[in-house]
């Protein structure tokens, strides 16, 4: 994944931009939340690596990237997570296996309940998807503002190591992603103030979790501080009948980028079983 434009297909409507490489059991990779994200900005490291061993996709979810943004759409999980299942449709897949970090985690979960004959396994990293208290982190996430200054300190909460906010090339090219025309204007309505309940309406119940049998790797940073991983990530694990956690140490909420070696590691050997 060398170049930040990949290919379009019209998914039920929305013209939706997605990356598309390797060969073998299919994978859909579903990015974060983040201002100026989009697929390329969150799998470009892993993409190589994961590429060799799977037929990996990784789209931009509706409102996000370059994908389309349709005129008057209420944003929401049901609309992302259709959004993903209709996604693999269109591609013409009938059984795959998902990665979802953070946001998009709460996305694979979503599908996996609404279209349990889609999924083989699941890989949620950072992930969302029961009902915690908002983090200080991810509330300055979803109220991020444009500025070069606000997109230094959002790579200092995201990152352990805080060195990577004097990247100069890193914060260049996370800000000029958000304030392309429409990604801010579509991201700040995303998520409007008082955001504890977008987390409480991204996530399942208990009850709901010990439904979806499929095998879940869990993969959290300890140090993260967007997704805590004591109220997330842990209470995933008890939830989940057929779940496994890997935590690592010295890591924050970009695991794929901070450990981009070792989380690829994890993650053939888990598909791989």
């Amino acid at each position: 994944m060398s170049v930040e434009k990949g290919k379009f297909i019209e998914v039920k409507g929305v013209n939706t931009h997605y990356h598309e490489d390797g060969q073998g059991e299919v994978v859909l990779l579903i990015h974060g939340s983040g201002p100026g994200v989009s697929a390329w900005a969150n799998w470009r490291l892993v993409f190589p690596l994961l590429s060799q061993h799977y037929h990996l996709y990784a789209p931009d979810v509706v409102g996000f990237g370059y994908t389309d943004r349709p005129e008057g759409v209420q944003y929401g999980i049901d609309v992302w997570a259709d959004h993903m299942i209709d996604f693999i449709e269109a591609v013409g897949h009938k059984k795959i296996s998902v990665i979802g970090n953070s946001f998009g985690g709460a996305i694979a979960l979503h599908m996996a309940k609404k279209r349990p004959d889609l999924i083989n396994k699941l890989i949620l990293m950072g992930s969302m998807g029961i009902d915690h208290h908002i983090a200080d982190g991810l509330d300055q996430v979803w109220g991020y503002e444009p500025s070069h200054e606000n997109m230094k300190n959002l790579i200092k909460i995201f990152a352990f190591d805080k060195s990577m906010a004097e990247n100069g090339d890193l914060v260049e090219m996370r800000y000029k992603s958000s304030i392309q025309p429409g990604f801010q204007e579509s991201f700040s309505s995303m998520f409007p103030a008082p955001r504890q309940r977008h987390v409480g309406a991204m996530s399942l119940t208990i009850d709901q979790l010990q439904d979806i049998n499929f095998p879940v790797l869990l993969i959290h940073g300890r140090d993260d501080e967007v997704i805590p991983l004591k109220e997330t990530s842990y209470r995933l694990a008890l939830a989940l009948p057929n779940a496994q956690l890997t935590v690592f140490p010295e890591c924050g909420h970009w695991v794929q980028i901070e450990k981009t070696n070792e989380f690829a590691v994890q993650v053939v050997d888990f598909l791989n079983r």
